[in-house]
């Protein structure tokens, strides 16, 4: 994952539009994902939604071997949540729906937490305040500026509010591939490494924890879940590096800019 791709104006609008379809999948969901749902039927929803409605591929089903659309990571799961018809949604979880949708051979990838029935204010708090790091780190981005003061704006917004940023896992450039260069950590030094330029593409998606930054993956090779069983929240967007900052390609319809 170490080559960096810059796109195109004609490839950005392909880029454009996978993203546009992406958020038009949240949309839908929107109105699916309450009470009673199981992780698999919301699988099974995006998945027919992006291929019969939007003609387009959800990219990760494949990808490495995994055999599902989407992931579902409930409450304590960091990422990586496999869906099953056995996991349904209660009132209080916390769960993080993370996509990948796949139009004109160019990839989009974003995530969003959905709050379940009456969730508990701590729980509220830790999912609103990753959105915010999430933010914080985008309004970062422009020329000249580096993934450090990406990383370096999340994790100081997240440790101000008394939790810790997951380091195991970070984002990512994407476009004709999922994971292409670079990666982005979402914590470091202001002015350290790579200098962002214009057409570079790729996710920021910081994984915050309730407790301590530690996880482990459970027996099953993909989920990830927290050390000591707290909340994490996730949250995710694809960037585009414009001429004078940053562009969300994959802005939802609930989002003001």
């Amino acid at each position: 994952m170490d080559k960096v791709i810059l796109k195109s104006a004609a490839e950005l609008e392909i880029m454009r539009e996978s993203g546009r379809l992406l958020a038009s999948v949240f949309d839908y969901l929107d109105e699916q994902i309450t009470v009673g749902i199981s992780t698999m039927d919301i699988n099974n929803l995006a998945e027919h939604y992006i291929v019969d409605q939007l003609g387009a591929r959800p990219a990760s089903k494949g990808q490495y071997g995994y055999q599902y659309a989407l992931n579902t990571s409930v409450n304590n799961v960091v990422c990586h949540g496999i869906p099953s018809d056995h996991q349904i949604l209660k009132s209080g979880n916390i769960v993080n729906v993370d996509i990948t949708l796949e139009q004109g051979a160019f990839i989009a990838d974003s995530s969003k937490m959905y709050l379940i029935g009456e969730v508990l204010p701590l729980a509220k708090r830790l999912v609103n305040q990753t959105y915010e790091a999430m933010w914080e780190g985008i309004q970062v981005v422009k020329p000249g500026a580096t993934l450090g003061d990406v990383g370096h704006a999340i994790q100081s917004y997240a440790e101000q509010q008394g939790y810790s940023v997951v380091r195991e896992y970070c984002g990512h450039g994407i476009g004709r591939e999922m994971h292409e260069g670079p990666q982005v950590l979402h914590y470091g030094y202001q002015g350290k490494g790579l200098v962002l330029q214009e057409g570079m593409t790729f996710t920021i998606e910081p994984m915050v924890n309730q407790g301590k930054a530690k996880v482990k993956v459970k027996k099953d090779g993909w989920t990830v879940i927290t050390n000591d069983k707290k909340l994490s929240a996730q949250w995710e967007h694809t960037i585009a590096v414009t001429s004078d900052g940053y562009e969300v390609l994959t802005l939802r319809n609930d989002e003001i800019l």
